[in-house]
């Protein structure tokens, strides 16, 4: 069980002191908040602790709010599982093809996520009403979280509604349009509500689950540059122009001195551990806290991942197997003879582990025939059913950042209906915050700065073995990273770190929404489709349609409610 942390598990306390449990996923306040016996600084706290368990109970394995279901659109991972019908709506999203208004996951996510937006603001308005000595700091983590339910409905559907106004009654409500904001003020209502966290939050929080000035500095980061690549032109999801300003805002965020408790682990793999000793490391700025044995059946543990281990006789029975690294991941830990990334050249042949030299990162992304999983010698990797459902169809590549050793069954891995763990998920870690620094400069043309933080990362990397120290006596592996040396232009700085974000967060879900927001989505997806064939032959009818593919379009459900105030997402229908 996990001590000192906020554990989010109390939730339908103030739903039964509320009497609100329907009219929270209305998405607006319940009246009888103007009760004066609700307004106690009791029950704002633990409407505030509804609030946070929003974000665990509100995710499932069909809609994980890591976003890996939706990452299969990515050149990461295939769909997996037994085969194309085995969750045939996200088949469709990863070829792009026969995707619906109708379809239950286009709308799932939609309603999930404005649920926790609706908690949120029930909980803003009760903390409005109630005194308490915590009051501003508990309205700042209220407002961070608001932000971050926004931030994924944007990256997912761009054209959304914000609610930002917590005390909208109910005709107010359904009269919100998904096109009042621009892109770029969508973004912007984003970042008030975060530099109003910003400007509160303490630098340390006793619960680790709440989040502090880093985290809100960090998403301060990620939706400035986000915001930076300008999508603009509602007839269009190009890049238009990428603003400076914005670029400069990523640097005043990324600042180190904003993160003095925080650093680059000195192994990769221990931000992806769920023991005790691992969790809420130096890295982790903010990540959603799980717990076990805290006094409920399986008590507070993650399910958002529980389709994606493998189905091991004898261990993981019933693992689903989805979520499946693809082989052009794969060649992308290639190492030439400098130990530099491949870049252009990566993918002309397949990553051989026996003779070419790859980045430690891959075996700590990737588990791949011919070697343990997740570095148990018991469980050796092979080109069986064991290892792929779907007997070949998505080749025979597991995650293992999101699976955890067998041998912790029980403890930290536990069946229920789905498999389940403890382990924390980050949501921001120190790693992306050098990432989007160095995104900053190379737009900048500070060619010499992103050289700088790109090098921190891979000397890391290079240090990145005590899992997989016996890898080359044992299973002939070559470990190969080096860092950048000389002068570099703009241009080659940009595509070293489009590269080292996929190295370093592969298989984190974000690779989708980085190619989104590059304007590189039709262009690199269209390419992986017709090499990926021989791999995966479902990319055989795959292609990726600009000014289409790159946002989810609005559910029928939501559009046929809204009484003409939504506007479907170009492209669609």
């Amino acid at each position: 069980m996990k001590r000192n942390i906020l554990i989010f598990s109390f939730f339908n306390l103030m739903i039964l002191l509320c009497g609100c449990s329907n009219f929270l996923d209305e998405h607006v306040p319940q009246a009888t908040l103007t009760d004066d016996q609700v307004k106690t600084p009791d029950n704002a706290e633990a409407m505030v602790i509804s609030a946070y368990a929003i974000f665990t109970s509100a995710e499932d394995i069909n809609s994980s709010f890591s976003m890996w279901n939706f990452d299969v659109r990515s050149d990461d991972a295939y769909k997996g599982g037994s085969g194309t019908s085995d969750g045939d709506v996200f088949h469709q999203l990863e070829v792009q093809q026969g995707v619906l208004t109708t379809n239950w996951n286009i709308n799932d996510m939609w309603e999930r996520l404005y649920k926790c937006v609706s908690r949120v603001n029930s909980a803003i308005v009760l903390l409005n009403e109630s005194e308490m000595d915590t009051k501003s700091q508990r309205l700042a983590e209220m407002k961070f979280l608001r932000a971050y339910a926004h931030f994924l409905l944007k990256r997912l559907y761009k054209n959304i509604p914000f609610v930002v106004n917590a005390n909208l009654n109910y005709d107010e409500y359904n009269e919100l349009s998904n096109t009042t904001y621009t892109n770029d003020q969508g973004w912007q209502l984003i970042i008030d509500d975060l530099m109003e966290a910003y400007n509160t939050l303490p630098v340390a929080q006793e619960e680790k689950g709440r989040p502090t000035k880093a985290a809100a500095a960090a998403l301060l980061a990620k939706t400035y540059l986000y915001k930076a690549y300008h999508q603009d032109d509602r007839q269009s999801n190009q890049v238009t122009s990428i603003d400076n300003n914005d670029l400069q805002k990523v640097i005043e965020f990324t600042n180190p001195g904003l993160y003095p408790a925080y650093g680059l682990e000195s192994d990769m793999h221990n931000n992806f551990r769920p023991e005790e000793m691992y969790e809420n490391g130096k890295e982790s700025i903010w990540a959603i806290q799980y717990s076990r044995n805290d006094g409920s059946t399986y008590g507070n543990l993650n399910w958002s991942n529980g389709l994606i281990p493998p189905n091991i006789p004898g261990a993981t029975d019933g693992g689903c197997d989805f979520y499946k690294p693809s082989q052009n991941l794969v060649n992308a830990y290639h190492t030439g003879a400098d130990g530099l990334p491949l870049f252009d050249t990566f993918n002309e042949k397949d990553y051989d582990m026996a003779n070419d030299n790859a980045d430690p990162r891959l075996f700590l992304t990737v588990g791949m025939p011919g070697l343990p999983y997740m570095f148990n010698k018991n469980y050796m990797m092979a080109k069986s059913s064991i290892w792929s459902r779907s007997n070949g169809l998505y080749g025979y590549n597991v995650s293992l950042k999101q699976n955890v050793d067998p041998a912790l069954i029980d403890q930290y891995l536990i069946k229920g209906s789905y498999w389940a763990t403890s382990m924390n998920r980050i949501v921001l870690r120190y790693a992306d915050v050098l990432l989007m620094r160095a995104e900053a400069y190379a737009q900048l043309g500070q060619t010499d700065q992103t050289v700088s933080l790109l090098n921190q990362l891979r000397t890391r990397a290079a240090k990145s073995t005590q899992m997989i120290a016996n890898y080359p006596s044992t299973y002939g592996v070559k470990f190969y990273v080096s860092n950048y040396n000389g002068s570099y232009s703009k241009e080659e700085a940009i595509k070293m770190v489009k590269m080292e974000r996929r190295l370093e967060l592969g298989m984190e879900c974000e690779r989708f929404f980085d190619l989104v927001r590059w304007g590189d989505a039709a262009t690199v997806l269209n390419k992986y489709y017709s090499e990926e064939i021989d791999n995966c032959a479902i990319y055989k009818e795959a292609h990726f349609t600009a000014n289409k593919d790159e946002y989810l379009p609005i559910p029928y459900k939501q559009l046929s409610a809204s009484n003409g105030h939504y506007t479907q997402n170009i492209g669609n229908w």
